[in-house]
C-alpha cells in the first residue's frame, strides 16, 4: 500500500465526505436507540496540516481552510466545523484535521459504538496510539482489511447505523472489491446504511461501478451524489468525487439538495465545477 492520506487531508474530497457523514450522524442521534458505525478504512485519525507532507500538496488550503472561512455561518455545517475547530482551539489557524473515525467519535453517545479498521501497518499503529485507542466506545481493528470486517462485524447488535467504505482506490480491483463488500454487507444487514466514497477519475469506470452496484439483487434505495470542483485535468490531480449511499438517512437526502450547491460554490476552482445527485434505485430524480 503506497497511498498516504496525510498528503491529501482536509482537501475538497474530505470536506464533501465528512460534512455529509456528520449530518448523517446528527440524524442518528435524533432517536434514543443506540447506533453502530463501521469505518472500513480509518487512516491515522488525526492529520497535521502544517506537516511536510500536507504542505507539499497544500490541498487543505483549497479544502477545509477555504470552506471554514467562507461557510462559517452555514447552519448545516455547524457540527462538522465545530469538530474541526475543537482540534485547533490553541492554534492561530487550522493546523489539525480530524479523519472520519475522529469525527464519528465526537457524535457517539453513551451506548453508541464505532469499529475502525486500517490495513496499513504503520498507520494502524499510529491510529492505536491516538486518543481513539483509549475511547471506551471505539474498537480499533488494525491492521485489518476493512472488507473482511464487513463480513465479520455485520449485522451489529445495535440494529441501526452506518458502514463507511472509503478505500484509497490505489488497486485496480478497488471498485470490484467495493461492489463485493456491498453485496456481502447487504446480505447480512439489509436495513443498514452503507456510504461509499469514490474518486472521479475515469467516467467510464465510474459509470461501470454504478451499473455493477445497480445490478445487485434486491438493492435497497440508493442515492448517488457527486461534486466536481474543476474541469478534468490529470495534471492538476483529483477533480471530483462522489458518494454512493445505500439506505441514506432521509435527512441527508434533504440536506444534500442544499449542501451540494454550497460545496460547489465554495470549493470551485474554475468554471467547470458542477454537482449532481440522482437515485440509482428508488425515490425520484433529484438534481
Amino acid at each position: 500500500m503506497n497511498y498516504r492520506h496525510i498528503f491529501h487531508a482536509g482537501n475538497f474530497a474530505d470536506v464533501f465526505k465528512h460534512l455529509l457523514l456528520a449530518r448523517a450522524l446528527e440524524y442518528f442521534q435524533q432517536k434514543n436507540k443506540p447506533y453502530f458505525v463501521l469505518d472500513t478504512h480509518g487512516g491515522i485519525g488525526y492529520y497535521d496540516l502544517q506537516g511536510d507532507q500536507a504542505i507539499r500538496t497544500a490541498e487543505a488550503e483549497q479544502g477545509i481552510v477555504r470552506f471554514a472561512e467562507h461557510s462559517a455561518e452555514e447552519p448545516l455545517a455547524a457540527a462538522y466545523l465545530s469538530t474541526v475547530r475543537q482540534l485547533n482551539e490553541e492554534q492561530d489557524k487550522l493546523r489539525y484535521y480530524p479523519g472520519s473515525p475522529v469525527i464519528t467519535s465526537e457524535f457517539l453517545r453513551e451506548n453508541d459504538r464505532l469499529v475502525v479498521c486500517e490495513l496499513h501497518k504503520e498507520d494502524a499503529e499510529t491510529l492505536k496510539n491516538t486518543p481513539l485507542g483509549r475511547h471506551k466506545q471505539v474498537q480499533i481493528l488494525a491492521p485489518m482489511d476493512g472488507y473482511q470486517a464487513v463480513r465479520a462485524q455485520l449485522p451489529p447488535a445495535e440494529k441501526r447505523g452506518l458502514v463507511l467504505i472509503d478505500p484509497p482506490f490505489e488497486n485496480t480491483t478497488e471498485f470490484d472489491d467495493v461492489v463485493s463488500a456491498l453485496e456481502q454487507g447487504l446480505k447480512r444487514w439489509k436495513s443498514g446504511s452503507f456510504a461509499v466514497w469514490y474518486p472521479i477519475k475515469d467516467e467510464l469506470k465510474t459509470a461501470a461501478f454504478h451499473r455493477d452496484v445497480g445490478a445487485l439483487s434486491d438493492l435497497p434505495k440508493t442515492l448517488i451524489m457527486e461534486l466536481n470542483i474543476r474541469t478534468n485535468d490529470e495534471r492538476k490531480g483529483l477533480h471530483g468525487c462522489g458518494f454512493l449511499w445505500v439506505n441514506p438517512p432521509y435527512g441527508v437526502v434533504q440536506d444534500s439538495e442544499h449542501l451540494l450547491p454550497v460545496l460547489c460554490k465554495t470549493l470551485a476552482q474554475d468554471k467547470g465545477a458542477n454537482f449532481h445527485s440522482r437515485w440509482l434505485v428508488g425515490e425520484q430524480l433529484l438534481t
